[in-house]
Order: C-alpha cells, then structure tokens, then sequence
C-alpha cells in the first residue's frame, strides 16, 4: 500500500514539473497555425484533425471497454437470476 502511494505521489510531481514544457509547446503550434492560415496555408486544418485525433481515441477505447463490461455484467446478472 505504502509502495502504491509513493507510485502515484511520484508520478504526479512528475506531472507537474512537465506542465511548463508541454504548455510552451502549445503557444508554439498555435503560433504556427495562426501564421499559416494567414499565408493561406492549410497546416491548421491538420493539426486540428490530429488533435481531434488524440482526443477521440482515448475516449472510444474507454467507452467501448465500457460497453463491454456492461453488456457481460448484464448478461451474467440475468443468467443468475435464471438460475434461481
């Protein structure tokens, strides 16, 4: 128990302590952005759909894990009542 909490503790200032770094990188690629789309580029439009790409990922993995469990704890609630 002592180990897991020194795990999270441990993994939470090192999430900390990289805040800054991954904070500059945003300002760097809006910067970018901004100044593509004023050239006329279209770089923005993929960056935006990267970033929609790793937003969306995360979330339909834990979903679809989600609907998984649901759907077996729902199957095995109603084969015990059956059973009954």
């Amino acid at each position: 128990m002592k180990n897991l909490f020194f795990s999270f503790l441990i993994a939470f200032i090192m999430l900390i302590a990289s805040a800054d770094i991954s904070l500059a990188q945003c300002a760097m690629c809006k910067q970018s952005a901004e100044s593509s789309l004023k050239e006329g580029n279209t770089d923005a439009k993929g960056l935006n759909a990267g970033i929609m790409y790793l937003l969306v990922i995360p979330y339909a993995l834990v979903g679809g894990i989600g609907y998984y469990w649901y759907l077996n704890h729902k199957k095995k609630a109603s084969d015990t009542a059956v059973n009954k």
